[in-house]
C-alpha cells in the first residue's frame, strides 16, 4: 500500500474502529490483518459497510485497512462504516452533503441501558405473583 493515507474513527454501542483509506488503491478491504469478506462473513455487510465509498462513487479508487475491536458485528460493521465516512470527509470537505444525505456522517449514539435494582435488565420486572 502506498504510504499517503487518510483516517478516521468510527465508533458504535462498545465497537471502536480506526479506519485508514489509501490513495489511488483497487478497492481493497483489510478488517484486523483479514480479508474484509472473510471478517465481514454476513450477508450485505460488506454493502453497508462500504455505504460511504459507493454514495461517492468511489468504490475501486480506494484501499481500506480497518483495526476494530469491542461490540458485536453489527456494531463493529457501524463503527468501521463511520470511520470510512469520516477519512473521506479529511481527504476532500466537500464530500459532506453527499454523505450528510446519506445519513452517514452522524454517529448514532445509542447504547445499552443499565440494569436496575430489583429488575431482571434495563425495564423487565420479575414476574408478578399475587399469592
Amino acid at each position: 500500500m502506498s504510504a499517503q493515507y487518510y483516517e478516521g474513527i468510527g465508533r458504535r454501542k462498545e465497537a471502536s474502529a480506526r479506519v485508514r483509506i489509501f490513495a489511488g488503491g483497487t478497492g481493497k478491504v483489510t478488517i484486523n490483518d483479514r480479508d474484509g469478506a472473510e471478517y465481514m462473513c454476513r450477508a450485505g455487510d460488506m454493502e453497508i459497510l462500504l455505504q460511504p465509498l459507493t454514495v461517492l462513487g468511489v468504490t475501486t479508487s480506494f484501499d481500506v485497512s480497518v483495526h476494530v475491536n469491542g461490540g458485536g458485528v453489527s456494531g463493529q460493521r457501524d463503527a468501521i462504516r463511520l470511520g470510512i465516512a469520516r477519512a473521506l470527509l479529511k481527504l476532500d470537505p466537500d464530500n459532506k452533503p453527499a454523505l450528510r444525505g446519506a445519513d452517514l456522517v452522524s454517529r448514532d449514539n445509542r447504547v445499552k441501558e443499565r440494569k436496575k435494582p430489583g429488575l431482571k435488565r434495563a425495564r423487565k420486572a420479575p414476574t408478578y405473583t399475587k399469592r
